[in-house]
Parts: C-alpha cells; structure tokens; sequence
C-alpha cells in the first residue's frame, strides 16, 4: 500500500512563494505517475500539474502555468510543487496524488484516474 504525506502550506501574502512537499512511503514510485491537485471551499477538486515516472514529461493547469513548477526526487520517492507569485485565488487544500503505470488511455487531467491520495495541506494567500 502507498502512503502520500503532503506539507510546506502555510498562510502567504500574495506575491509571495512556497514549496510543497509530498513524501511517499509503502513502496517506491518510479515508477508512478503523480499529480497535484487542489480545492478550494465549495468547488471541485482541479488539477493543477503532473509529472511523469521520470519527470521528463509535466503539465500545468494554464491558471498555474508559469508560476508553479512540478519536479521529483525518486531517489527520496518525494514530489514537489514550487508556487511562486501566489495570488489569493490559489487559496485552496493542495493533494499529491500518484498512479502505477497505466495504458495509453490513462487521463492525468483526472482525479478519479489516480489510485493514490495524500491528505492534503492547506495554502492561504491573503491579499
């Protein structure tokens, strides 16, 4: 079984930067894609970018696109997520998420695609 542990959110006035963490225990991922994803109250979870098994490949939500950055230590089994220039819409519970390797068909747009959750960890950017 895998255990994903999200940290580093915080309260940030707008403009500023923070670096989320999320360690993964149970078994390694090298193989496993993963993602983060993030709500905000009263809304659905969203995507926000993916990364995969080798961190040669990301995508970003284009709300995030230019100011947050996805990377991964496989070495540590850990992910990151670097937000820089956070706006107070960007308050929200961030989650790291990961999948095992899948088909061609596999969507990591998706929440319901992914098997495993951390369980998340707040991020308020005040303005």
């Amino acid at each position: 079984q895998v255990q994903l542990v999200e940290s580093g959110g915080r309260l940030v006035q707008a403009g500023g930067s923070l670096r989320l963490s999320c360690v993964a225990s149970g078994r390694t991922l090298r193989s496993y894609a993963m993602g983060w994803f993030r709500q905000a109250p009263g809304k659905e979870r969203e995507f926000v970018a993916t990364i995969s098994w080798s961190g040669g490949s990301t995508d970003y939500a284009d709300s995030v696109k230019g100011r947050f950055s996805i990377s991964r230590d496989n070495a540590k089994n850990t992910m990151f997520l670097q937000m820089n220039s956070l706006k107070p819409e960007d308050t929200a519970i961030y989650y790291c998420a990961a999948n095992p390797p899948s088909g061609s068909s596999w969507n990591p747009y998706q929440p319901k695609e992914y098997d495993y959750w951390g369980q998340g960890t707040q991020v308020t950017v005040s303005s």
